[in-house]
């Protein structure tokens, strides 16, 4: 059993070290870009690159990639869950909960208990007193003394008994706008990568029943395991019984979009070794919601000698990396904000040959710009009618205009 164990470590290490040649030679060093499936030459390998931390696993055998990768992405978020972020000190100071919950998720190479309603009871999460109470005993399991009743359950997501129930529930629309704006000013690109976040606090086992005024939009929806497929095969309609807390019922996508709330428009031009600057930044659609956070910035050109950059409106900063970051905040009634300048380029160079991309984050709060809309929300099996309340939220993702 111990030469079995032995031989297992050595395999791993050998197939990690390959991983790691490989990033370097392909990737410089930067997990972040590998493919999520890759062949050595023993093994096919899948990874999920989370907050600085790579989640890497093995097959000798051809497999659907999808469920690897879904389950990698399973460990990621309840890790997540339990040590809040993930980091390498995080993981090194919880190695034995964090082995533990792989013991539970995975047996004998097939995914097994995935759901961290069932995982919190089975492994404790960590606290102060759990750390301390290890010490003075030496005792360092925080498995359960008993499988939890969810285990039997048909909706192993949610808990037998909910405490402290407040009898609410609350539906968050969250999106985030991708665009692509060409030198032009033309729209190239324009859509939007949405979530609905619930969370619930209701008793007993409720049974909702979400709707929406224009369900035809959606596209890519990829729901929680908790909504039944049928009724939204059928009707485009979500019926699920709700895990207690906050959860993410679904995502989605919108695309072609026709607009963007605001717009940003560069202007640089190069001769006799410098390069003159101007952005002017306004509202272009009115969501009719404030939009703040605004922020523009761009990596200056490289051979770029120094910089004199002002904004009429907000801060500019030049960052050491050679990033420039204009912070707007929100734009004002009465003016439009605009940046301008000179670069200067390093001796030698009349002309600037490198345009850079300009990149824009933004908030808006009340409003979901892909027009998606909630018809209504129906709860069921509950004592008393609870209190619902529905809120959206746009911002920026990938929003990129050249110059």
């Amino acid at each position: 059993m111990v030469e079995k164990q032995m031989t297992a470590h050595r395999v791993d290490r050998a197939i990690c070290g390959w991983f790691w040649e490989y990033v370097l030679a392909h990737a410089a060093g930067d997990p972040s870009k590998v493919l999520q499936v890759v062949v050595s030459p023993t093994h096919y390998l899948f990874q999920v690159y989370r907050s600085g931390v790579t989640f890497l696993a093995c097959t000798q055998v051809e497999m659907p990639p999808l469920m690897a990768i879904e389950f990698l992405s399973r460990v990621a978020d309840v890790l997540t869950d339990y040590l809040g972020d993930i980091n390498e000190d995080t993981i090194k100071d919880n190695f034995v909960i964090v082995y533990q919950i792989l013991d539970e998720m995975m047996d004998n190479g097939f995914p097994l208990t995935t759901e961290p309603n069932i995982l919190k009871e089975l492994v404790a999460q960590p606290n102060m007193v759990s750390k301390m109470l290890n010490v003075m005993t030496g005792k360092s399991s925080t498995i359960g003394s008993k499988l939890p009743d969810a285990t039997a359950s048909f909706v192993p997501w949610r808990t037998t008994i909910v405490k402290d129930a407040s009898n609410e529930v609350y539906v968050n629309i969250v999106e985030e706008l991708d665009a692509c704006v060409n030198r032009e000013g033309v729209l190239v690109k324009c859509e939007a990568c949405g979530e609905i976040e619930v969370n619930s606090s209701l008793p007993g086992l409720p049974e909702l029943t979400l709707s929406f005024a224009n369900p035809t939009i959606i596209n890519d929806v990829r729901f929680h395991p908790c909504v039944r497929f049928r009724p939204w095969e059928a009707n485009q309609i979500l019926s699920f019984v709700p895990p207690d807390g906050q959860f993410k019922l679904m995502s989605y996508r919108v695309k072609k979009l026709k607009t963007t709330p605001i717009y940003v428009k560069p202007q640089l031009s190069s001769d006799s070794g410098n390069c003159r600057v101007h952005v002017m930044v306004g509202i272009r659609n009115d969501p009719g919601k404030p939009i703040d956070s605004i922020i523009v910035q761009f990596q200056l050109p490289p051979l770029i000698a120094s910089a004199d950059l002002t904004a009429n409106h907000g801060t500019v900063d030049i960052l050491a990396d050679q990033t420039c970051v204009w912070t707007i905040g929100h734009i004002p009634k009465d003016k439009a904000p605009s940046l301008s300048g000179n670069l200067r380029l390093e001796e030698g160079l009349a002309h600037l040959h490198a345009f850079p991309i300009f990149q824009v984050k933004f908030r808006i709060m009340g409003a979901a710009l892909s027009g998606l809309q909630i018809d209504k929300l129906d709860v069921k099996n509950t004592p008393s009618a609870p209190y619902k309340g529905f809120r959206a939220q746009t911002q920026a993702g990938r929003y990129e205009v050249r110059s």
